[in-house]
C-alpha cells in the first residue's frame, strides 16, 4: 500500500517530475526532431506516469547510464529510465521491468566470428562501457575473453574501429544503426545477454518505489485487485 500524496511528495515536490533519459537505446527513446519531442516506449510510459499522477514532466537526456548515476549525486533527477541491475540497488530502488533489450557484439567484417556465443575465446579482447548493466554480465559470464573497459558505448566503437580491441558490445539497437553508418563493421548474430529496463528511484523514496511497481504491473497487463488503468483504485 502507498500513498499518493506521498509519492508525489517524494518525486515531484516542485510539481514536476524530472525524468532521466538514457539517450545511448534509440529502440527505448530517441529525439524525434519533427515533433520536437521525446518518442519511444519509455517516453509514452514517463508521459503516463505524470498524467497519473497528475504532474508536469521535464525530460532529461543522457548520454549513458553512467551520466544519469553521476547526476545522481547532484540531485539532478527524480525518475530514472536505466537498467535494473543488483550493483545499484545499495543507492537505488527498482521497478519490475517494463521491457527487456538485448546486447550483442559488433566486429569487424573480416572477423572469423559470427554469432555471439563464438566471441568468448583466449586472447578475445571485448570493449564495453564500464557502468553499463551488459558489461556486468560480460564480466560474470566470459570465461577466456576479456573486457576492455572504456567510458561509454561510443567510445567501444572508436576502440574497435581503432583496431585496439577484437569486439564491442552493446545493445542490439545501437549497435545496428552503428554498422549502418561505420564502414568495417558488421554486427554477429544472436545475444550474450537480455537486460530487464525500469523505473529507478532514490532509495529513501518507499512510497514512489511501491507505486512503480504497482504501475508496471498494471502496464503489463498484470491485475492488481483494482479498476486497471486508474491509479487510485484501491489506494488510500
Amino acid at each position: 500500500m502507498f500513498n499518493l500524496e506521498q509519492v508525489r511528495s517524494e518525486i515531484a515536490p516542485t510539481g514536476t517530475i524530472r525524468a532521466a533519459f538514457n539517450m545511448s537505446n534509440a529502440a527505448l527513446v530517441r529525439w524525434d526532431e519533427s515533433a520536437g519531442a521525446l518518442v519511444g516506449p519509455s517516453a509514452e510510459i514517463a508521459d503516463r506516469i505524470a498524467d497519473e499522477l497528475d504532474r508536469g514532466l521535464s525530460p532529461l537526456r543522457y548520454g549513458s547510464a553512467a551520466d544519469i548515476l553521476s547526476a545522481a549525486n547532484g540531485d539532478e533527477w527524480d525518475i530514472a529510465f536505466i537498467a535494473s541491475d543488483a550493483s545499484r540497488t545499495d543507492r537505488f530502488c527498482f521497478s519490475p521491468p517494463y521491457i527487456c533489450v538485448e546486447a550483442t557484439y559488433l566486429v569487424r567484417v573480416a572477423s572469423p566470428y559470427q554469432r555471439a556465443d563464438e566471441v568468448d575465446c583466449e586472447g578475445i579482447r571485448i570493449a564495453s562501457a564500464r557502468s553499463a548493466a551488459y558489461t556486468k554480465q560480460l564480466e560474470r559470464t566470459l570465461k577466456q575473453a576479456t573486457v576492455l573497459h572504456v567510458d561509454s558505448p561510443a567510445a567501444a566503437l572508436d576502440v574497435l574501429a581503432e583496431r585496439k580491441c577484437d569486439a564491442a558490445a552493446g545493445l542490439t539497437e545501437f549497435l545496428f544503426n552503428a554498422s549502418e553508418r561505420m564502414e568495417g563493421l558488421r554486427m554477429v548474430d544472436g545475444a550474450f545477454s537480455r537486460i530487464p529496463q525500469a523505473i529507478a528511484v532514490r532509495k529513501l523514496a518507499t512510497n514512489a518505489s511501491l507505486f512503480f511497481a504497482d504501475f508496471v504491473r498494471r502496464l503489463r497487463g498484470v491485475d492488481t485487485g483494482g479498476e486497471k488503468g486508474s491509479v487510485d483504485a484501491g489506494y488510500r
